[in-house]
């Protein structure tokens, strides 16, 4: 492929890198908040739902967007956004000020900088034959911030304190600005006959897409997805801690599920060669399920939380490769960014469902005991829903 490709998915990734990368760091401000300044941890745990679900809501406009504008625009703004929603709270820390920067800018911010628009650009850069495994491995550099920004957050909010550790992180997103430049900066050949541009727009790209009943049924999956992760990413430090297990283990679980995630997410893309997405779907919620069960019938343990961080790392963003590659299969590339936008909006609502009633949980009971059997009903819905799934009467490039 020519290095302007290459070239390009080093950019994307890099921007997925930084952004998932930074709220994959939610979940460790939770308790130092409430020790600095008094803060509930419903309060935070609220925010993180609402940045799901506006996240959610946003990515269908912002793929839209990237579809007709070129996905380097909305990245580059998305970045602005993403830095003010972090560095409001550092500035002015409080209850608004975290519901509205973390819950509301960083959640517009993240459907700009993040998988949507960024993929969406691989996905009409590379070959039709190797489109899923670039998107793996666009994701797979995505990973190395969830990796590399868990250790680093832990690190400065120890010598620095939470507050002060959001401004810098929000300095350190402004980069994406000038690795958007890297990316689709113009519109995209085909564009005119984008979301935004046909009659209807992309509200009638919607009702289409929903019409279809493997589309719904594959939208319906990723809601488990979304459900999971976000319970995990927001509450499995404080789970650890709850259990007795060392304060640092938390970190050290996150940073395990970004690294084994790199390798996972290349190969999950890869697979989408040979193996139909929605199938191998499938497999990725049925793994990620018994990894859950396993964990939560298991006594807790320092090994123990690192081979279930693992497990569940190496499946953690395999779904996007696999869902983008079934999207591009079923309606092509013209409007990838609009419909994944349109998948993801499940994602995300399941993402605030389970950052959210999590927080909850915590805030009346104490504990996370209840949680486990929700999380484990979920994912086995998702394992069917993927399965019943049937192929495109005819893949298109």
């Amino acid at each position: 492929m020519p290095a302007a490709v290459w070239l390009l998915i080093a950019a994307a990734a890099s921007s997925i890198s930084l952004a998932l990368g930074v709220r994959q760091t939610f979940g460790l401000f939770l308790l130092p908040l409430a020790v600095e300044e008094g803060l509930s941890p419903t309060i935070l745990g609220g925010a993180v739902a609402l940045h799901n679900l506006v996240w959610g809501l946003g990515q269908p406009v912002t793929g839209a967007l990237a579809d007709r504008y070129g996905a380097g625009r909305v990245m580059a703004g998305g970045s602005l956004l993403l830095a003010a929603g972090l560095g409001l709270p550092a500035l002015l820390p409080g209850p608004l000020s975290i519901l509205f920067g973390i819950g509301i800018l960083t959640g517009l911010g993240v459907a700009c900088t993040g998988t949507g628009a960024a993929l969406a650009a691989v996905g009409r850069a590379v070959p039709p034959e190797r489109r899923g495994e670039m998107i793996g491995l666009a994701s797979a550099g995505g990973s190395l911030g969830q990796a590399a920004m868990v250790p680093v957050a832990q690190g400065l909010i120890g010598g620095f304190g939470a507050v002060a550790s959001l401004g810098m992180l929000a300095v350190g997103v402004l980069a994406i600005v000038p690795i958007a430049r890297a990316v689709e900066w113009r519109a995209p050949p085909g564009a005119a006959l984008a979301a935004g541009s046909r009659p209807g727009g992309l509200r009638a790209l919607a009702r289409e897409a929903l019409g279809d009943r493997d589309f719904a049924l594959l939208t319906a999956g990723f809601f488990a997805c979304g459900f999971q992760l976000a319970f995990l990413t927001m509450h499995l430090p404080s789970h650890i801690s709850l259990c007795g297990l060392p304060v640092e283990l938390g970190a050290m679980a996150l940073m395990t599920v970004g690294l084994f995630n790199i390798p996972g997410s290349w190969l999950c893309g890869r697979v989408s060669n040979y193996v139909r997405p929605e199938l191998a779907l499938g497999w990725i919620y049925l793994l990620r399920t018994v990894a859950i069960a396993c964990f939560a019938l298991a006594p807790p343990s320092y090994a123990g939380t690192l081979v279930f961080a693992a497990v569940m790392g190496f499946v953690w963003l395999g779904t996007i490769p696999l869902t983008s590659a079934a999207i591009a299969r079923r309606f092509g590339v013209a409007d990838l960014g609009a419909l994944y936008g349109v998948c993801f909006l499940s994602h995300q609502l399941g993402g605030f469902l389970g950052a959210g009633s999590g927080a909850v949980l915590l805030e009346t009971a104490g504990d996370y005991d209840a949680f486990w059997p929700v999380m484990i009903a979920v994912g086995l819905a998702a394992t069917a829903v993927n399965w019943m799934a049937r192929p495109p009467a005819r893949a298109l490039a």
